[in-house]
């Protein structure tokens, strides 16, 4: 066989049983963020690219190197998201549900679209989870939407977890740490990448967050933001401290923690796992009260995270989390003779409008390749109908998993499945 194409390189396609991972980790997260009281949006999956060179940043490697951007057939410049929070953000504004109670609270699941160098754990299309909150200045929120994404790492039994948490300040903090970051990088003009040179005078603090291995090494001489902090944004990072200590969570202080977005001020955190390599990080996000200024709404207090699913799963495989997920399927009805088949359609379907996974014969098989069939698949019960059967409205019910077989009248068949699951 040979195919016009193939997937294209950094995308994936995911085929059961994987399938069961997916809905198994979004259905855990859904689960935490609804008990938090957050709301599920949904936002288009491109935007105009204004978007996310305002919101998202000129200087940050997204937007620099990353977007996938073109023109569509009105000449207007259009870009698949790289991230979740910009489109929220907009879509928040322009339906004006700001102008209600707050906190506004949300999670969203979203493909998420990248050109880099495909590696474990991020392709070039990749899937988020995301929570974000509105309305909320309060340090109370930050502690908020830290125990969520705890929570959510919690319930998925994820182990030798690390949480970091940083204060990047506020724009006057900036504003003197920007100086200082100057004039220390100054120093080191011939060793910076060529990106980072680019940085030095227009956002020095992205210089931080560079996965150059040089870079990296010039980093970690460079002055702390903790120094630099005003009063209100250190009275802030204790408090945030102290309400971590509160719900026992625990976490490390890593002033080099700055994320890789321009959006972000104030507080800003990490999860991660060692066990994956260099994309160790699995949750992460922070607090953005400026961005919906800066895509021309009103001054709004947001703050959120996003959770990398294919990260997640790679995480819970190495960590033998998922054990058996796949959904258990119910009963095959396999079918001989004249009538067979069509009593045994007719028993599927009263099966699935009471509630049950129930499937019969589409093939043409044999009696033989179909019970093989339905034990491959892992369905618990089976049962065969023949002319015998639809005369007598009887069938044989075989449990699989310990092989006895109990005659059952059809009348009574969705009763008996049920009492064995």
């Amino acid at each position: 066989m040979k195919l016009i194409t193939k997937a294209p390189r950094g995308t994936a396609d995911v085929l059961p049983p994987e399938t069961a991972k997916w809905q198994y980790v979004l259905n855990t997260a859904k689960k935490a963020a609804a008990d938090f009281n957050l709301k599920e949006i949904k936002t288009p999956v491109f935007e105009h690219t204004e978007l996310f060179e305002r919101g998202v940043g000129g200087t940050t490697d997204v937007v620099q190197k990353e977007m996938y951007t073109f023109l569509d057939k009105g000449e207007r410049s259009i870009t698949l998201r790289p991230e979740g929070t910009a489109s929220v953000v907009r879509a928040v504004l322009e339906s004006g549900v700001y102008g209600g109670l707050m906190p506004l609270k949300y999670y969203y699941e979203i493909s998420c679209f990248r050109y880099e160098k495909p590696q474990a754990g991020r392709l070039r299309e990749f899937h988020q989870f995301g929570a974000e909150i509105f309305g909320a200045k309060s340090v109370a929120a930050d502690v908020e939407i830290i125990t969520l994404g705890a929570e959510i790492l919690r319930r998925l039994g994820i182990k030798d977890v690390r949480l970091a948490i940083n204060s990047i300040g506020c724009k006057e903090c900036r504003a003197e740490y920007r100086k200082a970051l100057v004039n220390y990088f100054s120093d080191y003009k011939d060793k910076l990448c060529e990106t980072c040179l680019s940085r030095l005078e227009k956002n020095p603090m992205r210089i931080l967050d560079c996965k150059s291995e040089i870079c990296r090494g010039i980093n970690k001489g460079a002055p702390s933001i903790l120094d630099y902090l005003c009063d209100d944004c250190k009275k802030d990072f204790e408090e945030l401290k102290k309400n971590l200590d509160a719900v026992g969570l625990e976490y490390e202080v890593d002033d080099r923690v700055v994320r890789g977005l321009d959006y972000y001020n104030g507080v800003v955190f990490e999860f991660s796992n060692a066990s994956i390599g260099a994309q160790a990080q699995l949750l992460a996000g922070g607090r953005y009260d400026g961005l919906a200024a800066e895509i021309g709404g009103e001054e709004l207090a947001g703050l959120g995270f996003g959770m990398g699913i294919e990260r997640i799963i790679l995480v819970m495989e190495n960590q033998g989390l998922f054990g058996d997920i796949a959904e258990k399927k119910d009963i095959f009805i396999a079918n001989v003779g004249e009538n067979g088949m069509a009593e045994a359609v007719k028993l599927v379907n009263a099966l699935r409008k009471d509630g049950l996974s129930a499937e019969c014969e589409l093939c043409g098989r044999g009696l033989k390749a179909q019970l093989r069939y339905a034990d491959k698949n892992g369905y618990r019960y089976t049962a065969v109908i023949g002319d015998d059967e639809v005369a007598s409205k009887t069938l044989k019910l075989k449990n699989m998993q310990i092989g006895e077989s109990t005659d059952v009248p059809f009348e009574k068949l969705a009763d008996a499945v049920k009492e064995g699951r």
